[in-house]
């Protein structure tokens, strides 16, 4: 490790690691939705396997492949809320639990069946399907509203006066 003493050099060493440590960030996302989407593929080859009609189509399988990496890559890093002791439940925290549980417990059913070459009753595959589905949406609204809390905060504290007991201090 290098000492630097000029602002200027701290500046530019400072920028270059926030550069890696974003391009880390992207990586480690990118790797999550590619993760989600052959979760979703193994779902959806489950899933056409059954006597649906429609869970054979393209549509619904790339459908089932895009939801599972959009709801990986939005669903999994949400930034916390700042701590308040309100004794509230973070119900942006609860979806994004709730969603990887249903849409991992689908996938892991679906390459269950695939191994074992099982189909399961029609009644289970539109089981399956809605784990998935109702999964992948709860982790893509988890994130994206996760998301949304800190830009929120953001826009109310450089709006106007400090409204944010923490911060009066």
């Amino acid at each position: 490790m290098r000492i630097v003493t000029r602002p200027k050099q701290r500046a530019v060493i400072a920028r270059e690691l926030m550069m890696v440590s974003r391009a880390a960030h992207v990586l480690q996302r990118t790797g999550l939705a590619m993760a989600g989407a052959m979760a979703g593929t193994f779902v959806a080859a489950q899933l056409a396997k059954g006597h649906v009609a429609v869970f054979g189509t393209l549509i619904f399988i790339a459908t089932t492949i895009v939801i599972g990496a959009a709801g990986f890559y939005l669903g999994i890093d949400i930034p916390k809320p700042a701590m308040r002791g309100t004794g509230r439940i973070d119900a942006v925290e609860l979806m994004s639990a709730g969603g990887i549980f249903l849409a991992a417990l689908a996938a892991l059913v679906s390459v269950y069946g695939i191994v074992f070459d099982e189909i399961p009753p029609r009644a289970w595959e539109f089981v399956i399907g809605s784990w998935w589905f109702g999964g992948g949406i709860m982790l893509a609204t988890a994130g994206l509203v996760g998301r949304q809390r800190p830009a929120q905060k953001a826009a109310a504290i450089s709006a106007g006066p400090i409204r944010d007991q923490r911060l009066r201090r």
